[in-house]
């Protein structure tokens, strides 16, 4: 059966999701093959009126890095007081090169960039709240008093900035769609897994590049 068309409108938005230095291959948490979607993403956010950046946006010591224990190595994880939190090399440091978004992200009338993991004890996937699940970002009333309804979400990465963006999306009462070949994941300890088995739970769409027009 032939794939639907998509033709983003004003009530659209796509979220480009921490194309970033350090989450490219040569950065410090590096997405494999996270270099591959920029084109993609350029391409894709020329179709959409309205467009969201995101940027992790950690400071110096942040809880989330193995770093910032002793004797824990990045990708083992600690019990925090809102649950258990994977521990990552240090990355996206306000103001680091790293941080920056990455130079071939091309999207000039991106109208909000939201920063995202800059409370110290507090890691920060999605887009609209952070780990503890209930310090919101603003993000959503934004969206909503522009009439917005429909998230489309891309970027880095897949299991996890991109996923708890798109699982928040449908929590706060967005339709949401992940537009798969424009992301990539880490795939940690089965996390790719978890996370499509979740975004298909709560009913996020994934949809495919080509589709788009």
């Amino acid at each position: 059966m032939a794939q639907s068309a998509i033709s983003p409108g004003t009530r659209d938005v796509l979220i480009v999701t921490d194309i970033q230095n350090d989450f490219i291959p040569g950065g410090s948490l590096a997405v494999p093959r996270g270099d591959e979607i920029i084109s993609t993403v350029n391409e894709l956010a020329g179709l959409f009126t309205n467009v969201v950046l995101t940027q992790d946006w950690h400071p110096q010591g942040h809880r989330s890095f193995a770093s910032s224990y002793s004797g824990m190595k990045p990708f083992q994880s600690v019990k925090l007081s809102y649950g258990e939190q994977i521990l990552w090399p240090d990355h996206c440091v306000q103001n680091s090169p790293g941080a920056q978004l990455h130079a071939a992200l091309n999207v000039p009338h991106a109208q909000l960039v939201i920063r995202k993991g800059y409370h110290h004890d507090v890691d920060s996937y999605s887009v609209f709240i952070e780990a503890d699940g209930k310090t919101h970002t603003g993000l959503a009333g934004y969206l909503r008093e522009r009439g917005i309804g429909q998230v489309y979400i891309c970027g880095l990465a897949t299991d996890f900035c991109v996923a708890w963006s798109a699982l928040d999306a449908v929590k706060l009462g967005f339709h949401a769609v992940v537009v798969e070949d424009a992301c990539r994941a880490i795939d940690t300890q089965g996390s790719l897994a978890a996370a499509l088995q979740a975004m298909d739970n709560a009913g996020v769409q994934r949809v495919k590049s080509a589709q788009f027009r």
